[in-house]
């Protein structure tokens, strides 16, 4: 089964599943999403989507209204293509520690979403994650996938590899390689068993290249779609591998054994 680690909902939801038939991609891993730069028609009106973007990833955006609206959206999709996505709900960060696991209970778990994600925490704030991987833990260790790629920061990587170790039942994800600093990325999870990369928008194909033969357990492939395309994600992969075991897992085993469904 290959399985897309990395999407976001898509409008209209149809475009999403065509990109994914042109790649053989069997389910992918779905997240809610604020921004939507599918919708932009010209660069005044893709400025407006990643203005909303850079809110997002930034932290600044958090009001409960946003993220309700967006949850509504993947709701609709989950429940239209349940063969194909793969729910996972995120949380605003920066509650207290009861609100978080009050939240997590209710619209993750309580939305029978099975893993945690996309989170953005400001940069230089990833240790924010702390209640939201002790709630993952305390619900038997779902998968969390955080944001990698800018605003993060190195700093914030290793602050990552710190609350991964103190939570080793709870695979940790660090999404987009950790963009330029992935070699850090690449590093700190190679140390923290419980820490995988996900290698969507990877910049550099050697990047790819090194993070399969590192970590070839614990290697994702993903492609942040509506950002990236499946089947160039996908092609990135299979450039850098042979057929095979390795293969296998990046492009779906590995997750598949995360989620329970291989």
């Amino acid at each position: 089964m290959i399985i897309d680690a990395h999407s976001h909902v898509h409008d209209p939801v149809g475009s999403h599943l065509r990109l994914l038939d042109d790649a053989g991609v069997d389910r992918t891993v779905l997240f809610a999403t604020r921004p939507h730069p599918e919708r932009a028609t010209d660069l005044n009106s893709l400025r407006h989507e990643m203005s909303a973007l850079d809110r997002a990833v930034g932290g600044h955006d958090n009001s409960l209204d946003g993220y309700r609206a967006a949850w509504r959206e993947q709701d609709d999709a989950l429940a239209a293509h349940p063969e194909r996505f793969i729910g996972f709900g995120s949380v605003p960060l920066g509650l207290p520690e009861e609100q978080i696991a009050a939240m997590i209970d209710q619209e993750v778990v309580g939305r029978r979403l099975v893993g945690i994600g996309e989170l953005t925490p400001s940069p230089g704030q990833a240790s924010r994650l702390d209640p939201v991987l002790k709630a993952a833990h305390d619900h038997g260790g779902l998968p969390v996938v955080v944001h990698g790629f800018a605003p993060t920061t190195a700093e914030d990587l290793h602050t990552l590899s710190i609350l991964a170790g103190r939570y080793p039942s709870v695979p940790l994800i660090v999404s987009q390689l950790g963009g330029l600093n992935w070699m850090t990325a690449v590093e700190l999870a190679r140390d923290t068993p419980n820490m995988y990369v996900e290698l969507s928008t990877a910049h550099l194909v050697f990047a790819v290249k090194l993070a399969i033969r590192e970590l070839p357990e614990r290697t994702l492939f993903g492609s942040d779609t509506p950002y990236g395309y499946p089947l160039l994600a996908r092609a990135t992969v299979e450039r850098v591998t042979s057929p095979g075991e390795v293969r296998d897992l990046v492009l779906g085993g590995t997750m598949g054994r995360l989620l329970g469904i291989l």
